[in-house]
Protein backbone atom coordinates (compact mmCIF):
# COMPACT_ATOMS: atom_id res chain seq x y z
CA UNK A 1 0.00 0.00 0.00
CA UNK A 2 1.16 3.49 -0.66
CA UNK A 3 1.79 6.04 2.07
CA UNK A 4 -1.45 7.98 1.42
CA UNK A 5 -3.59 4.82 1.75
CA UNK A 6 -1.80 3.79 4.93
CA UNK A 7 -2.31 7.26 6.34
CA UNK A 8 -6.03 7.17 5.48
CA UNK A 9 -6.43 3.76 7.10
CA UNK A 10 -4.73 5.02 10.25
CA UNK A 11 -6.91 8.15 10.34
CA UNK A 12 -10.16 6.23 9.85
CA UNK A 13 -9.25 3.56 12.40
CA UNK A 14 -8.46 6.21 15.03
CA UNK A 15 -11.17 8.78 14.39
CA UNK A 16 -14.26 7.22 12.79
CA UNK A 17 -17.28 8.53 14.70
CA UNK A 18 -19.56 5.77 13.38
CA UNK A 19 -17.32 3.00 14.71
CA UNK A 20 -17.08 4.59 18.14
CA UNK A 21 -20.83 5.22 18.32
CA UNK A 22 -21.59 1.63 17.28
CA UNK A 23 -19.20 0.32 19.95
CA UNK A 24 -20.81 2.55 22.58
CA UNK A 25 -24.26 1.48 21.40
CA UNK A 26 -23.38 -2.21 21.74
CA UNK A 27 -21.94 -1.75 25.23
CA UNK A 28 -24.88 0.32 26.50
CA UNK A 29 -27.46 -1.96 24.84
CA UNK A 30 -25.82 -4.92 26.59
CA UNK A 31 -26.33 -3.21 29.98
CA UNK A 32 -30.07 -3.08 29.32
CA UNK A 33 -30.39 -6.46 27.60
CA UNK A 34 -28.46 -8.19 30.41
CA UNK A 35 -30.66 -6.54 33.05
CA UNK A 36 -33.89 -7.39 31.21
CA UNK A 37 -32.92 -10.96 30.21
CA UNK A 38 -34.58 -12.59 33.27
CA UNK A 39 -37.87 -11.14 31.97
CA UNK A 40 -37.28 -12.58 28.46
CA UNK A 41 -37.11 -9.02 27.16
CA UNK A 42 -34.67 -6.88 25.20
CA UNK A 43 -34.38 -3.12 25.49
CA UNK A 44 -35.55 -2.73 21.87
CA UNK A 45 -38.73 -4.61 22.79
CA UNK A 46 -39.18 -2.63 26.01
CA UNK A 47 -39.02 0.56 23.95
CA UNK A 48 -41.80 -0.75 21.71
CA UNK A 49 -43.90 -1.58 24.78
CA UNK A 50 -43.28 1.88 26.24
CA UNK A 51 -44.20 3.68 23.00
CA UNK A 52 -47.30 1.51 22.71
CA UNK A 53 -48.30 2.27 26.31
CA UNK A 54 -47.93 5.99 25.64
CA UNK A 55 -49.92 5.86 22.39
CA UNK A 56 -52.70 3.60 23.69
CA UNK A 57 -53.45 2.28 20.23
CA UNK A 58 -50.22 2.04 18.27
CA UNK A 59 -50.14 2.03 14.51
CA UNK A 60 -47.00 0.41 13.10
CA UNK A 61 -46.13 3.46 10.99
CA UNK A 62 -46.30 5.68 14.10
CA UNK A 63 -44.06 3.39 16.12
CA UNK A 64 -41.59 3.14 13.23
CA UNK A 65 -41.43 6.92 13.01
CA UNK A 66 -41.03 7.46 16.76
CA UNK A 67 -38.32 4.80 17.17
CA UNK A 68 -36.75 5.29 13.73
CA UNK A 69 -37.28 1.64 12.79
CA UNK A 70 -38.08 0.08 9.46
CA UNK A 71 -41.28 -1.95 9.21
CA UNK A 72 -39.54 -5.34 9.08
CA UNK A 73 -37.54 -4.61 12.25
CA UNK A 74 -40.71 -3.55 14.05
CA UNK A 75 -42.54 -6.65 12.85
CA UNK A 76 -39.70 -8.95 14.02
CA UNK A 77 -39.81 -7.34 17.47
CA UNK A 78 -43.59 -7.23 17.80
CA UNK A 79 -44.13 -10.95 17.04
CA UNK A 80 -42.50 -12.27 20.25
CA UNK A 81 -44.29 -9.57 22.25
CA UNK A 82 -47.58 -10.86 20.88
CA UNK A 83 -46.56 -14.49 21.46
CA UNK A 84 -45.88 -13.72 25.13
CA UNK A 85 -49.27 -11.98 25.38
CA UNK A 86 -47.78 -8.53 26.07
CA UNK A 87 -49.22 -6.90 22.93
CA UNK A 88 -52.41 -7.62 21.02
CA UNK A 89 -53.43 -6.71 17.50
CA UNK A 90 -56.62 -4.68 17.31
CA UNK A 91 -58.90 -5.38 14.34
CA UNK A 92 -58.97 -2.42 11.94
CA UNK A 93 -60.93 -1.50 8.82
CA UNK A 94 -57.64 -1.60 6.94
CA UNK A 95 -56.35 -5.13 7.62
CA UNK A 96 -52.88 -4.12 6.43
CA UNK A 97 -52.45 -1.52 9.19
CA UNK A 98 -52.66 -3.98 12.13
CA UNK A 99 -52.63 -1.52 15.05
CA UNK A 100 -51.75 -3.01 18.40
CA UNK A 101 -52.04 -2.19 22.08
CA UNK A 102 -50.56 -3.21 25.37
CA UNK A 103 -52.31 -6.02 27.23
CA UNK A 104 -52.72 -6.12 31.02
CA UNK A 105 -49.85 -8.66 31.04
CA UNK A 106 -47.75 -6.18 29.06
CA UNK A 107 -48.47 -3.46 31.61
CA UNK A 108 -47.44 -5.80 34.45
CA UNK A 109 -44.25 -6.69 32.54
CA UNK A 110 -43.33 -3.01 32.30
CA UNK A 111 -43.86 -2.67 36.06
CA UNK A 112 -41.60 -5.69 36.66
CA UNK A 113 -39.00 -4.31 34.22
CA UNK A 114 -38.59 -0.97 36.01
CA UNK A 115 -35.96 -2.09 38.58
CA UNK A 116 -33.89 -3.83 35.87
CA UNK A 117 -34.16 -0.76 33.63
CA UNK A 118 -33.11 1.49 36.52
CA UNK A 119 -30.00 -0.63 37.13
CA UNK A 120 -29.06 -0.53 33.44
CA UNK A 121 -29.72 3.21 33.39
CA UNK A 122 -27.37 3.60 36.37
CA UNK A 123 -24.65 1.63 34.57
CA UNK A 124 -25.05 3.68 31.39
CA UNK A 125 -25.00 6.92 33.38
CA UNK A 126 -21.84 5.81 35.15
CA UNK A 127 -20.18 5.00 31.83
CA UNK A 128 -21.19 8.22 30.08
CA UNK A 129 -20.98 10.62 33.03
CA UNK A 130 -22.91 13.87 33.28
CA UNK A 131 -20.94 15.47 30.45
CA UNK A 132 -21.60 12.51 28.15
CA UNK A 133 -25.30 12.57 28.91
CA UNK A 134 -25.44 16.32 28.32
CA UNK A 135 -23.80 15.80 24.91
CA UNK A 136 -26.24 12.98 24.16
CA UNK A 137 -29.15 15.26 25.07
CA UNK A 138 -27.75 17.99 22.83
CA UNK A 139 -27.26 15.66 19.85
CA UNK A 140 -30.71 14.11 20.30
CA UNK A 141 -32.28 17.56 20.44
CA UNK A 142 -30.64 18.43 17.10
CA UNK A 143 -32.32 15.36 15.62
CA UNK A 144 -35.67 16.47 16.99
CA UNK A 145 -35.79 13.52 19.40
CA UNK A 146 -36.74 13.42 23.05
CA UNK A 147 -34.51 14.98 25.68
CA UNK A 148 -33.83 12.66 28.56
CA UNK A 149 -35.41 13.70 31.83
CA UNK A 150 -33.42 12.98 34.95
Amino acid sequence: MDKATTSSIDTISRTCIAVRLRLLNRVVTNFYDDALRPLSLKVSQLNILIVTARLGLARPAQVCEILQLDASTLSRNVKPLQTHGWLEVVPDEDARAQPFRLTPQGRRLIEKAVPAWEEAQRQATELLGNDGIALLDKATKKLGGPRAER
